[in-house]
């Protein structure tokens, strides 16, 4: 482990461990409680978590995504990793495949001698072998710096701050000073929780850095591994045409945010090579959107387009030129836009918490149901900027272009293409999927009214429709990645709609129908 990742660890822990300490004392100088039992029942949690997890996810990876641990891997990776693992002097790790066409890697355990690294086929079916290569080197980084073990110890820390918070806002006391002392300590204790919370993301995406640094340190390419970045994670990719070299058919860290796993790839070819205007293209959004930001703060791993940029500051070590370079001239700020949105976004829910709070002190029923009148109409301008209805054919690799697009204002569009796995690679209870169209792949929220159907669905139609043509209308949004929501699909020449949105309609008129019968009565 290079000494800067330990400095950074070491420094992150210290200050959690230290900002715990400092609670405690603070604790029993002002009230002399003992809340020992629940700080030791939240370190046991976590000790018991860490102790089974990777048990349990082994019977989760067999059973709900039919991984397979026992299936032959291509040589040339299971030799990279044997001369790897014999290099940092470590166990070769369980090797887990999953049958889906949907990208993504993984890894779990404990240490690095039980570590186990999780791989779909649409890792070797995107991917050259070099890539893959780097994509498991970046598993296996994760594997020796320890970063399980370290983000475990972690992980304690706003676990704890939440205890004390309940613990202490549970207090019964008739003195005075305990419950001054009460407020002070759980209104600590809970922001402590929150930017403890925020250190660890910070701590992750660190991590995720110095896990990419060691897969070009190992493979000593970092184009390598840019190139794999984008083509699963933005995905770029150099063939229009699956080129297969799989394996034989005889919050786990992960090479993407498990949140945000919903990947999308485009075919655009020059020189053999992904093309870079096109890795430009898809860039846009997450440099120029204030959103990519908020969404990056919020997240374990960064954009993948800041990442490249590390990557491509790595290049001059390694003799080569970096691997991108986004020189592209924004047209505006942007930031307008994001301030009407996030408006839209919050002004209802202010408009609801005013209203009940004008209702209620006034005692006048008048005044309540024009606030919820308001609230009403603001709620379904949201609703409409999310959906909205000007269906226009497009491509995959149009939308990534669009950089006023975010999870409140949507694009409307149709597009067709084949169905090539499910949104969650593997999952059988999955209901969401990934087309692919002849620019691209894209993520699609499959989302009925009712839970149950979507579960039906997952269980027992999608995988009939694998490697089908489907013709998809729906919302494209950004939150940060790519996803399209469906409104109506077709497949087979059958039409298939989605009710949800004329069941979120049928709930506004509902509603102003009994505003307004509330109103004359």
């Amino acid at each position: 482990m290079k000494k800067s990742l330990i400095g950074v660890s070491l420094l992150t822990i210290t200050c959690l461990y230290g900002l715990l300490s400092a609670v405690i004392i603070l604790i029993a100088y002002l009230t002399g409680q003992d809340i020992g039992i629940a700080i030791y029942i939240s370190i046991g949690i976590i000790i018991i978590q860490f102790l089974i997890a990777p048990w349990l996810t082994d019977l989760t990876m067999k059973w709900f995504y039919k991984a397979k641990f026992d299936e032959k891997i291509p040589d040339y990776l299971k030799e990279f990793i044997e001369t790897t693992c014999q290099k940092y002097n470590m166990k070769y790790p369980r090797i887990g495949i999953i049958h889906d066409g949907s990208p993504n890697a993984f890894t779990y355990g404990r240490f690095k001698n039980d570590a186990r690294i999780v791989l779909t086929d649409g890792i070797f079916n995107l991917l050259t072998k070099d890539e893959v290569k780097a994509v498991v080197a970046h598993e296996l980084g994760h594997v020796i710096h320890y970063d399980m073990l370290i983000m475990t110890a972690v992980q304690i820390i706003p676990l704890v701050f939440y205890a004390i918070y309940e613990a202490t806002s549970g207090m019964d006391s008739d003195d005075s000073d305990n419950a001054k002392a009460k407020v002070i300590i759980s209104a600590v204790a809970y922001i402590l929780y929150i930017v403890s919370q925020y250190l660890i993301l910070w701590l992750s995406r660190t991590r995720e850095y110095k896990a990419d640094e060691f897969s070009v340190d190992e493979t000593k390419k970092p184009s390598t591994l840019a190139e794999a970045l984008v083509k699963i994670g933005f995905g770029l990719s150099t063939t229009p045409k699956t080129t297969k070299h799989n394996v034989s058919k005889n919050n786990a860290l992960g090479i993407f945010d498990v949140k945000t796993s919903k990947s999308m790839t485009v075919c655009s070819i020059e020189n053999g090579k992904v093309s870079k205007d096109k890795i430009k293209n898809a860039m846009k959004w997450e440099l120029w959107n204030p959103w990519a930001k908020w969404y990056e703060i919020n997240s374990t791993h960064p954009l993948i387009s800041k990442r490249l940029e590390a990557i491509s500051a790595l290049a001059p070590k390694y003799n080569e030129e970096a691997y991108i370079k986004f020189d592209l001239v924004k047209p505006e700020s942007y930031v307008d836009d994001f301030i009407l949105e996030l408006i839209i976004l919050i002004i209802p829910t202010v408009a609801l918490i005013t209203s009940l709070v004008l209702g209620i002190i006034k005692d006048n029923k008048y005044i309540l149901i024009v606030g919820l009148f308001i609230t009403l109409v603001l709620s379904f301008i949201k609703f409409k900027r999310r959906h909205k209805t000007n269906y226009e054919k497009t491509t995959v690799s149009d939308l990534l272009g669009e950089v006023k697009v975010s999870d409140v204002t949507c694009i409307p569009c149709e597009l067709k293409g084949t169905i090539i796995g499910r949104g969650n690679p593997g999952c059988i209870f999955n209901e969401d999927f990934v087309i692919k169209d002849e620019t691209g792949i894209i993520f699609v929220d499959y989302n009925q009214p009712l839970y149950i159907v979507n579960k039906i669905f997952a269980l027992f139609k999608l995988q009939q429709n694998f490697d089908k043509e489907v013709t998809i209308k729906g919302w494209y949004r950004r939150s940060p990645v790519p996803y399209v929501e469906v409104y109506e699909m077709i497949v087979d020449g059958k039409p298939k709609k989605i009710w949800t949105y004329s069941l979120q309609i049928a709930i506004y008129v509902i509603a102003l129908i009994a505003l307004l019968f509330f109103a004359i009565n």
